[in-house]
C-alpha cells in the first residue's frame, strides 16, 4: 500500500523504518560524490603550488575564482531541472520530465554558446577586476582560455546531474562525479608533467574531464530515457507555459546564488581590512565551511528528490516525512562535523599551513568554525526543500533578506568586536537562512496535495 492510500493521518511509527533507509540510500552517494570536489581542488593547488613560482598558484586561485562565479552562477541548471524533474517523475508524467531535460540542455548550450562568443572581454573584465601582479594576470588568462572552451559542455553536466538527483539515480550521479574527478586528476598530471604545459594545462585537464564527463553522462540520458513515448512534441517541448514557469525558477536560484556569492565576497572584503594574516586564516577557516557543506548538502539533495516526488505525487505524506527524516539525518551529520572540527580542527591547521602566524590566528577563530555546521544546516536543507518544491520565490527573498542582515550587522560587530565580530556576523547570516525559509515551509506544506507546485 502507498503513502497516498495510506493516508495523510497515518501514524509516523508506520514508516519510520523504510524512510530512514531510503533517506541514507540517497544522501550517502551525494555526500561521497561531493566531497570529491575538494580533493580534486587540493590536487590543483597541490600541482600549481610545486611549478616554479607563487605566480602560478596565484594564476590557478583567480582561474578557479572566476569559473566559480561563471559556472555557479548558472547553478541554477542543475537546482531547476533536479526540482522539476523530481516533481514529473513523481507524477509519473515520463514525457513532461522527457521536455524538461531537453528545455534545460537547450539553455545550457544557448549560455555556454554566449560565454564562448563573450570569452575575450569577459576573462579580460573579470581578472583585472579581481586584480594581481602581471605575472599572476598572465597565468590567470592561460588558465581561462584553456579551460572555458567546455563552457557548454560543463553547463550540460549541471543538466545531467539534476536529471540523476531528480529520478533518485544517485549511484550514478556519484559515479559521473567520481568519474570527472578522475579523468581532471590523470590528465592534469599528464598535461603538466608529462607535456609540460603549465598552467594552461591545468585548464585544459578541466576542459577534458568535462567534456568526456558530458560524453558519459549523455550516454547516461540515453540508456535511462523513457521508453514507449511517442516522438518529441515541438509545441509541448516550446510550451510557453511551461518555458515560462523554467524562466521564472531560474531567475530566482540565479539571483538567490548572486546574493549568497556577495555575502562571501563581503566576508573576504571586511577580512582584508585586517591584516594579511587574518585574511589567511578566514580564507583557511572557509575551507571547514566549504567541506562541511558540501557533505552535508548530501541530505539537502536527498530532500530535493523525495520532496519533489512527493509533490508531484500530490502526497502530503510523503512530503512530511521526508523533510522530518532529512532533518534528523542533516542534524546528525551537523553535530558530527563540529565534534570533528572542535576535537581535530587544530591538527587540521597545522596540515594545511606552516606559517605561524596564520595557524595562531586560524585557531584563535576555530571556534567558530566547530559551531557553524549546527548553525548552517538548516539553511542548507531547507534549500533543499524548497528547491524540490520549486518555491524559488521564497528561496530568492530569504536570501536577499539574509544578505541585508549580514551586511547590516557585519561592520557594525567588526568594529566592536574584530574578527570575532565578523564570524558573529556569518552565523547571524547562516541562521537568517534557515530562519526565513522555516517561516515559509507551512505555506508549502499545506499546498501538498491540492496543487502541483
Amino acid at each position: 500500500m502507498n503513502d497516498t492510500a495510506r493516508g495523510a493521518d497515518a501514524p509516523a511509527s508506520a514508516v519510520p523504518v523504510r524512510w530512514h533507509r531510503r533517506v541514507l540510500a540517497l544522501a550517502f552517494p551525494i555526500v561521497l560524490a561531493n566531497l570529491t570536489q575538494p580533493i580534486l581542488g587540493a590536487v590543483d593547488t597541490a600541482v600549481a603550488g610545486h611549478l616554479d613560482g607563487a605566480s602560478y598558484l596565484g594564476g590557478v586561485a583567480l582561474g578557479g575564482l572566476f569559473f566559480n562565479f561563471v559556472f555557479w552562477g548558472f547553478g541554477f541548471l542543475r537546482m531547476g531541472t533536479t526540482g522539476l524533474v523530481a516533481q514529473a517523475h513523481g507524477a509519473g508524467d515520463h514525457a513532461e520530465l522527457r521536455n524538461t531535460v531537453i528545455r534545460a540542455l537547450l539553455m545550457a548550450a544557448a549560455i555556454g554558446a554566449a560565454v564562448l562568443a563573450l570569452q575575450l572581454p569577459l576573462i579580460d573584465y573579470a581578472l583585472r577586476a579581481l586584480g594581481g601582479s602581471d605575472a599572476v594576470q598572465r597565468h590567470a588568462q592561460l588558465y581561462c582560455h584553456a579551460r572555458i572552451w567546455a563552457a557548454p559542455l560543463a553547463l550540460g553536466n549541471y543538466v545531467v546531474l539534476g536529471w540523476l538527483l531528480g529520478t533518485q539515480r544517485v549511484r550514478l550521479a556519484l559515479l559521473s562525479q567520481v568519474f570527472i574527478n578522475g579523468v581532471n586528476i590523470a590528465a592534469v598530471l599528464l598535461f603538466v608533467y608529462g607535456f609540460g604545459w603549465g598552467v594552461a594545462g591545468i585548464g585544459a585537464a578541466t576542459a577534458t574531464a568535462d567534456a568526456l564527463g558530458f560524453v558519459l553522462g549523455a550516454a547516461l540520458l540515453w540508456h535511462g530515457r523513457p521508453r514507449g513515448l511517442a516522438a518529441l512534441n515541438r509545441a509541448a517541448l516550446f510550451d510557453t507555459t511551461a518555458l515560462k514557469r523554467l524562466i521564472v525558477l531560474n531567475r530566482d536560484i540565479f539571483v538567490r546564488t548572486l546574493c549568497l556569492l556577495s555575502s562571501f565576497g563581503w566576508f573576504a572584503h571586511l577580512g582584508a581590512r585586517q591584516g594579511d594574516a587574518t585574511l589567511a586564516a578566514n580564507a583557511l577557516l572557509l575551507n571547514f565551511q566549504t567541506v562541511m557543506a558540501y557533505g552535508l548538502d548530501g541530505f539537502a539533495h536527498a530532500a530535493e528528490a523525495l520532496v519533489g516526488a512527493a509533490i508531484g505525487a500530490r502526497d502530503r505524506h510523503a512530503f512530511t516525512q521526508a523533510v522530518k527524516v532529512t532533518a534528523l539525518w542533516s542534524g546528525f551529520g551537523a553535530l558530527a562535523f563540529a565534534l570533528v572540527y572542535w576535537g581535530a580542527g587544530a591538527w587540521i591547521v597545522e596540515r594545511l599551513t606552516d606559517q605561524a602566524a596564520v595557524r595562531a590566528a586560524a585557531e584563535t577563530y576555530l571556534p567558530w568554525a566547530a559551531l557553524s555546521p549546527v548553525i548552517s544546516v538548516w539553511g542548507f536543507l531547507l534549500d533543499g526543500v524548497f528547491i524540490g518544491a520549486t518555491r524559488t520565490r521564497e528561496l530568492m527573498l530569504s536570501m536577499i533578506v539574509s544578505l541585508a542582515v549580514f551586511v547590516a550587522v557585519s561592520s557594525a560587530l567588526l568594529a566592536l568586536h574584530g574578527n570575532h565580530g565578523l564570524w558573529a556576523a556569518m552565523m547571524i547570516f547562516m541562521a537568517a537562512r534557515g530562519v526565513t525559509l522555516a517561516r515559509y515551509l507551512p505555506g508549502v506544506v499545506r499546498g501538498v496535495g491540492t496543487a502541483r507546485a
